[in-house]
């Protein structure tokens, strides 16, 4: 090895050296550590040279049910034939743990021959913390808080034979605001499956026809004093997609409607199939959202003007489509509106 490469790798040692929460080790024999960064310790809670003086101080520190699997990784990594990042949990000396995502390189010299091995660790308890949060909130909102208003659904639904005239208005309106609190249920599910989950989305051959066409009788359904119109038709073509694929068009369908602000909301459809993608329009005669809203109304957290949502809705649609290698913009309506713009890529 050269006095230059020598002085690059002292280089980005001391890089790691200095990072939070990211530890880097090296190897060229099986079981020995030539070296590892300072922020080993932050994340173990044990000394760098504790390791390099019993490796076994490593591997009795995982956590007992994670064990087999993490020593299975390492071994494979080790000889090359696995490369994935893997997950496990780190049991420190005053008891506490730690969740650490490590990924390892196989370093091969000019013979093919593993010369060395690269590990980079990353301590991912916040996020992991984040995400059974976030897993927990959403059994509590699919299942408590869903169930309870079924059942308020239906003692309203019984009501409508006890009240006058003047009592029918103010009882569609607390059953469409009880039926917005399970939509939204639907919504948090979504945004947990898509946003939060560490899987790689499965990407295959989905309907356009099929789920658009769902979604739009669903809709009339939920909105029966807006207008749904398609223009043309939807072409029977197949889109780089999920199962999720519904809730992009049902949280545009929706917007469409609850962000509307007239008395008889019109949504108009339309779809154009291209030779490498398909497009799809949903126009609404609402307000509008303002140039100045355009590029960050997909954002985490944002909500239409005077929207009572969750500010999730767009986002979810934004990630969904970006996962499916697509894209959505929106742009002015004429006279009044705004149009959502869903392009996906065509597949056989």
């Amino acid at each position: 090895m050269t006095h230059g490469s020598l002085g690059k790798r002292r280089d980005f040692r001391a890089l790691f050296d200095h990072l939070d929460g990211v530890a880097l080790w090296t190897a060229t024999q099986p079981g020995e550590f030539d070296y590892i960064s300072a922020g080993f310790e932050d994340i173990w809670g044990i000394p760098p040279q504790e390791i390099k003086d019993d490796v076994s101080l490593l591997i009795d520190s995982i956590h007992p049910e994670d064990r087999d699997r993490v020593r299975e990784n390492i071994e494979a990594a080790a000889r090359g034939t696995r490369d994935e990042a893997y997950e496990g949990r780190v049991v420190r000396p005053d008891g506490s743990v730690r969740w650490v995502l490590t990924r390892q390189v196989a370093l091969r010299d000019e013979d093919g021959e593993i010369a060395e091995v690269v590990g980079i660790c990353t301590d991912i308890t916040e996020q992991r913390g984040r995400e059974q949060e976030l897993e927990l909130l959403n059994r509590i909102v699919r299942h408590d808080i869903r169930n309870d208003m079924a059942v308020v659904l239906g003692w309203m639904e019984m009501l409508e034979d006890h009240v006058d005239a003047e009592g029918e208005e103010y009882l569609r309106k607390i059953l469409a605001s009880a039926e917005h609190v399970v939509e939204l249920t639907e919504v948090a599910h979504d945004y947990v499956e898509a946003v939060v989950s560490n899987e790689d989305i499965a990407v295959e051959p989905v309907s356009l026809r099929s789920v658009l066409t769902t979604e739009l009788s669903l809709r009339e359904e939920s909105f029966p004093q807006a207008e749904f119109v398609v223009e043309g038709s939807i072409p029977e073509v197949a889109v780089a997609a999920d199962s999720m694929l519904s809730s992009v068009f049902r949280n545009l369908l929706n917007n469409a409607v609850q962000h509307n602000d007239k008395d008889a909301p019109l949504v108009e459809v339309s779809c154009e199939a291209r030779d490498d993608d398909v497009e799809v329009r949903i126009a609404d005669n609402g307000p509008g959202i303002p140039d100045d809203k355009k590029d960050i109304v997909f954002g985490k957290g944002e909500r239409g003007l005077g929207s009572p949502g969750t500010g999730i809705g767009l986002y979810l649609v934004e990630t969904l489509v970006s996962q499916y290698g697509g894209r959505v913009w929106v742009e002015d309506n004429e006279p009044t509106g705004a149009v959502f713009v869903v392009e996906l890529p065509r597949v056989e």
